[in-house]
């Protein structure tokens, strides 16, 4: 019955807020920071809100992982879709790096520090770990695309490697500073393609 009830349009968007708010209190906080009463507090509603909806911590943190994911994937999906596929190298190193900068200013940051500190409370969640894992999206098609145009034969297997490395190099900006550069990007394109 309350599950119904929860589970009504109206409820769902509420949902939504408190999941947003989720990532903004993981975002500033940190893992230890997360609670239904920060949450509350972020999303400017009544205390108890947040545990009316999400019973304990571990319901909590999944609503706000499967947020992250589809807040991740639509925008991944969206940059895909209206990128067609890079004329050169030059092109292909350019949209990473503006991809990397979306990732560590304003919006795209916030987002970053939460999925990482989703990622490391994953180790002791295995189930958190299997609605991170990478989707296939148009973003990433796109690098596929690239790289078998390039001639890569194993095009799908680089271009996780590609990634990856790109998302390690935003790591790393997050913790100490700094942008992306080109060079960095430009040293991996050309691993990619070797």
């Amino acid at each position: 019955m309350l599950e119904e009830r929860l589970d009504h349009p109206d409820r769902r968007d509420r949902r939504t807020v408190l999941a947003d708010a989720a990532v903004d209190v993981l975002a500033e906080s940190g893992i230890r920071g997360l609670t239904h009463r920060a949450v509350d507090r972020a999303a400017g509603l009544p205390p108890g809100t947040t545990s009316a909806y999400f019973r304990t911590r571990q319901a909590l943190l999944t609503a706000l992982v499967r947020r992250l994911v589809a807040l991740d994937q639509a925008e991944l999906q969206e940059i895909g879709a209206a990128t067609p596929v890079p004329r050169d190298v030059e092109e292909l190193v350019a949209g990473l790096v503006a991809f990397c900068a979306l990732r560590l200013t304003g919006e795209g940051r916030r987002r970053t520090l939460a999925r990482y500190a989703c990622a490391i409370e994953s180790v002791h969640h295995p189930e958190l770990r299997e609605i991170l894992v990478p989707r296939e999206n148009a973003g990433r098609r796109v690098a596929v695309a690239f790289l078998s145009r390039e001639g890569v034969r194993d095009a799908e297997e680089r271009t996780v490697t590609l990634l990856t490395c790109v998302d390690g190099l935003v790591f790393d900006r997050l913790v100490n500073g700094g942008a992306v550069t080109e060079e960095e990007i430009r040293g991996l394109v050309a691993s990619a393609l070797r």
